[in-house]
């Protein structure tokens, strides 16, 4: 596969959900901050993934890893603290979830890491429970799922159960109210219109696909990659937490742009 043809699918895997959100937010009234700041996030992100590389160095990839947790980790430092969550990074008029900024690059790191992948994933699983973030611990649960299914390795299998007991935990601990085109948006969007729903939703399932399928050449990565986005949104289903890539915010986007830029010319 030449560079151009194996770098559309990711391009089309981050640009369709967010487009759709964007088409979403236009039609029902979203505030125009919303609008825009969801589409400077994904102009940036387009760019991370056409102009992204990879360390070759493994020292290197292990040093962009632990920049990585402590960025997960910030919130817990500096705040802000609401009902004894604090998940966020404020930047100015911005504000990022952590982990959705952090974990879908994390996890691609942890799938090259054999010996060390499952315990990178558990810390990244310990800073959620502390925050407390359901939907970071599904993201980290179904990465691990993903990558059991790849590599067969069973310590995977134990992340992929403490990641689920974990996720339960910070659900019953950590939910917020939702906030209109950030949360629940495919069921928001259920109650104003079934075509926008299915659109939403739609667009959604066929970023999972690229990314499951077509994302990156090796499959461990696409695995760990397409769970994260796969426990986000499930977890955006069930419960009051925000809707990757079809909501209002620019972490997913950038998360995701960051991620999928993730390749390299020559694997060490």
């Amino acid at each position: 596969m030449t560079e151009r043809h194996a770098l559309l699918p990711r391009l089309l895997a981050l640009a369709m959900p967010a487009l759709a959100g964007l088409a979403y937010m236009a039609a029902f009234d979203a505030p125009l901050a919303y609008i825009m700041g969801s589409a400077g996030a994904l102009a940036i992100a387009l760019l991370l993934i056409a102009l992204g590389r990879l360390p070759a160095d493994p020292l290197r990839r292990r040093l962009l890893a632990s920049a990585l947790l402590a960025l997960l980790a910030l919130p817990l430092l500096t705040g802000p603290e609401l009902n004894g969550i604090s998940r966020w990074i404020p930047l100015g008029p911005v504000v990022l979830h952590s982990g959705m900024l952090a974990l879908p690059a994390f996890a691609v790191l942890a799938a090259q890491e054999r010996e060390d992948g499952a315990l990178m994933l558990l810390a990244a699983l310990f800073i959620t429970l502390l925050q407390p973030d359901a939907a970071g611990a599904f993201a980290i649960t179904f990465a691990a799922v993903g990558l059991h299914h790849v590599t067969r390795d069973w310590r995977m299998g134990v992340v992929a159960i403490a990641g689920f007991v974990a996720a339960i935990v910070a659900a019953l601990r950590g939910e917020l109210p939702a906030q209109p085109f950030v949360e629940r948006v495919v069921v928001e969007a259920l109650d104003q219109s079934a075509l926008a729903a299915l659109g939403l939703f739609g667009a959604l399932v066929v970023g999972f696909l690229l990314i499951l399928f077509r994302g990156r050449p090796v499959a461990a990565e696409r695995f760990a990659l397409a769970g994260t986005l796969f426990g986000f949104g499930m977890m955006a289903l069930m419960s009051n937490y925000p809707s990757p890539l079809i909501g209002y915010g620019a972490a997913p986007i950038l998360g995701y742009g960051l991620a999928l830029g993730f390749r390299q010319e020559t694997r060490s």
